[in-house]
């Protein structure tokens, strides 16, 4: 049996030493498997590449492949995933924040226990800013409630997966992809492993407030149409409050003979209800912009360089 290791890496060349020294000692632990270690290049701007190179040199486990430029990590998991050649393949961030030591506990899940997958979950958020952790958890309770896809709350990327599993994430072509969502869609048993939050061991996270809120919205988009719902709820309610109103003033008008006053509530009601107008209107702005970016065909990503050939997929 074989494991493939996927790491996505972008402008990590501060952590991949530590990395590949977590990564040294735990193929000591598990020496009854063979490994392979995929670093895949998301376009760093750093010296990340060139640190890669430097420890393939010495290693021929190491392979890497290197984008043209940033296409995401959401690509770069990808990326990874097609050239695997391991029947067990984990998905595992460079910083150290998906801690190394717990494979042989995912392994032994796979491998003893029958589960197609092992996954993790983050059970603190020590260490993140208070109003990131409360919209994270927000997230996670909102997909829940509109999708088919099951999320966990706290879930990293960091994965353990037989092949049968690798290959039903691959069988789905999409060119915005939510790996996260994709997880839960495809099903299979998975067996959750939970541990404390792990601050980074060296380098900054690229992942920002406004960056973790696009990829929120973008998983929402890409797996439930409720916001089209509740859109079209919204602008029924609005249209019914509009026929309700004019019927008012008609009826006021012809009893009372009282004149039409309020300009400036007429307004206020006529910007709100433009408001929402626009809200609806963006709504399914989003959802036709990811079907025209799904009939490009466009590949979701392209490589620089490389030193693996594709793999089983």
């Amino acid at each position: 049996m074989s494991i493939s290791i996927v790491v996505p890496c972008f402008n990590e060349q501060e952590a991949l030493p530590f990395f590949y020294k977590e990564f040294k000692s735990l193929t000591t632990k598990m020496s009854y498997e063979d490994f392979e270690l995929i670093f895949v290049d998301d376009g760093s701007r750093d010296n990340t590449l060139d640190t890669i190179k430097d420890i393939a040199k010495n290693d021929t486990r190491i392979k890497y492949i290197s984008f043209s430029r940033n296409f995401g990590k959401e690509a770069a998991i990808l990326a990874g995933l097609e050239h695997s050649k391991g029947d067990y393949v984990a998905l595992m961030d460079a910083d150290l924040q998906d801690p190394p030591a717990i494979l042989p506990e995912m392994y032994e899940a796979l491998t003893v226990e029958g589960f197609d997958s092992a996954a993790t979950r983050r059970v603190t958020r020590k260490g993140e800013p208070p109003i990131r952790s409360f919209f994270a958890r927000m997230f996670y309770k909102i997909m829940n409630k509109i999708s088919k896809a099951e999320l966990v709350d706290g879930a990293r990327d960091y994965r353990l997966m037989n092949r049968r599993f690798v290959d039903a994430l691959l069988s789905m072509k999409e060119y915005n992809r939510f790996t996260k969502g994709l997880f839960g869609w495809v099903g299979f048993k998975t067996k959750w492993i939970e541990f404390e939050n792990v601050e980074r061991v060296a380098g900054e996270t690229k992942w920002s407030f406004w960056k973790l809120l696009a990829y929120a919205i973008e998983g929402i988009v890409a797996f439930s149409t409720a916001p089209l719902v509740i859109a079209t709820i919204i602008g029924l309610f609005f249209c019914l409050l509009s026929f309700a109103g004019t019927a008012f003033i008609v009826v006021r008008k012809f009893l009372f003979g009282d004149p039409v006053q309020g300009w400036a509530s007429t307004i206020s009601v006529l910007l709100s209800i433009g408001g929402v107008q626009l809200l609806c209107t963006g709504i399914l702005g989003q959802y036709l912009a990811k079907t025209y970016l799904e009939t490009k065909h466009r590949p979701v990503y392209i490589v620089g360089e490389s030193n693996v050939e594709r793999g089983l997929c």
